[in-house]
């Protein structure tokens, strides 16, 4: 190339270079995850590191900056929707040596796709065999009283907007043999199938390939771990003496709910799961994506909706559960300034005359139950936050989010409050933060805590129950959803929904 056509040539890149930078624009990295969820292999958290994330106006292109992290150099990927709306790596070039660089040429490539006109053909990959799932397409034949109440909040109120555009998304990547899905989601299954997108999203960010299978309910794995999990709910009781809720309002009541009621709440859909056979007689873990490997019940407590005057109960439930799982319960005390914990073996629970044995995983055939996940988020309140985290927030709307987390004092007997502005630019959450997992110390197979890792892991040692949690866990929180009233030229006030 002569000089002259050289100079041109490098004229024309940076015209170009400049031009392009109106057709993509910097996104937080909680954006680009909502509309990528499905898209990531579990190598890839191995192989490189996200270093910024792209979109063109309306989000029709997304684009990817990431270091190789065995050869020190930078990739750009551009990645669109395909046939049924779920986006996918449709452009990649590698080996640049430095992020400023690969950004420029990433942009490039954006603006070269819009200018061409043809984003929808761009994104094809030639593998859509489904069609996608769309949980917000009601049937002409469902009547309106058929719908679950907390489905029609999500479906009509306009401060949902962002829970809505995050289940939309995630939706694309439901396996289609699930032809009951929608059907559920919107009626008496609504809780059950929030809890598996949830549960799916959760193992998605563990960095973990997810099939979704018949039974048990999914297979996660990567290049460490290879596991299998059945997804429960504790479920409202329609008769028997449970039916009767205690309501606890005394914190002797709570004592007795938590020590009696909700073990036996949390016992039928566990052992329910532990002695399930298909009709050929297996169980969970004994058919064939489960043999040999660990295997998890997760499971989450819906057994009352909240209300105006109360939260649900699943907000300081969990107590109940390691106390069943383990067959103990703590007790507390200072001496001379520093806490003092005592465990004590239980050996049953009683209510109203029933009785139950405690320690499901000394129960016969346990053993192969590697361990209990549990989480008290999987609830519409969590989509919303991390709809509004991902910049969806409906106008016109507040959201806040009040908790407890791990408080870091040895003696401290309470978790650590907190409260923060959800809107906020800077709020990050991750869909992990409330996991809990309850290792099984009898377990056949053992889940490895790097399996999840970033949840709260609880074992027992030497008698005492021990806990690990990562610095940004969650206890236990609400969220509050405030609408502004009041135009311009009026005083602003908020309405508490």
């Amino acid at each position: 190339m002569l000089k002259g056509e050289y100079v041109g040539e490098a004229k024309r890149r940076r015209q170009a270079e400049k031009r392009a930078e109106a057709f993509a624009k910097p996104i937080k990295r909680a954006r680009f995850n909502v509309l990528t969820m499905g898209t990531r292999r579990s190598e890839t958290a191995f192989m490189s590191e996200e270093v910024s994330w792209w979109a063109s106006e309306g989000d029709e292109l997304l684009g990817l900056i990431a270091r190789d992290t065995t050869d020190d150099d930078y990739l750009w990927m551009v990645l669109a929707r395909d046939k049924i709306g779920r986006f996918r790596c449709a452009s990649l070039e590698t080996d640049f040596r430095d992020q400023g660089h690969a950004e420029k040429m990433l942009r490039v490539e954006m603006m070269e796709i819009i200018e061409k006109g043809e984003i929808a053909e761009f994104g094809e990959q030639g593998d859509e065999t489904n069609s996608p799932l769309d949980p917000f397409d009601i049937p002409a034949n469902l009547s309106d009283d058929k719908l679950h109440p907390y489905f029609k909040m999500l479906a009509e109120e306009p401060g949902r907007a962002p829970a809505r555009k995050v289940i939309t998304e995630l939706a694309l990547w439901l396996a289609p043999q699930d032809p009951h899905f929608v059907r559920e989601f919107q009626t008496l299954g609504f809780d059950q199938r929030l809890w598996e997108l949830f549960l799916w999203c959760a193992f998605r960010e563990f960095f973990l390939d997810v099939e979704q299978l018949e039974a048990p309910d999914f297979r996660c794995r990567s290049h460490l771990v290879d596991f299998t999990v059945e997804a429960t709910t504790v479920a409202p009781s329609e008769n028997g003496i449970l039916k009767d809720h205690p309501n606890p309002k005394t914190p002797e009541e709570h004592e007795a709910f938590l020590r009696d009621y909700m073990p036996m709440k949390f016992g039928g859909p566990l052992t329910s799961k532990l002695n399930k056979t298909n009709k050929d007689g297996q169980r969970y873990w004994e058919r064939e994506e489960s043999k040999g490997k660990p295997f998890a019940i997760a499971i989450a407590d819906f057994h009352k909706m909240a209300d105006k005057e109360e939260l649900g109960p699943m907000t300081y439930t969990q107590s109940a559960l390691w106390q069943y799982l383990y067959g103990s319960r703590v007790t507390w005390r200072f001496e001379e300034d520093q806490l003092i914990i005592d465990s004590h073996e239980i050996g049953e629970h009683e209510y109203n005359g029933k009785k139950i044995p405690s320690g499901f995983f000394d129960l016969p055939d346990a053993e192969n139950v590697s361990a209990v996940i549990f989480s008290n988020a999987g609830t519409l309140a969590k989509f919303d936050r991390m709809g509004v985290a991902a910049g969806y927030g409906a106008e016109g709307y507040g959201y806040f989010r009040v908790g407890l987390k791990p408080n870091p004092d040895p003696n401290a007997v309470v978790g650590e409050a907190f409260s923060v502005n959800v809107s906020d630019p800077d709020y990050t959450e991750y869909w992990t933060q409330e996991i809990q997992v309850f290792h099984n110390p009898n377990a056949k197979y053992r889940l490895p805590f790097d399996a999840l890792l970033g949840a709260t892991h609880h074992y027992f040692e030497d008698g005492q129950l021990q806990s690990h949690s990562p610095n940004d866990a969650v206890l236990s929180s609400f969220s509050m959803l405030f609408k502004y009233v009041g135009g311009e030229g009026e005083e602003s006030e908020t309405v508490a929904i």
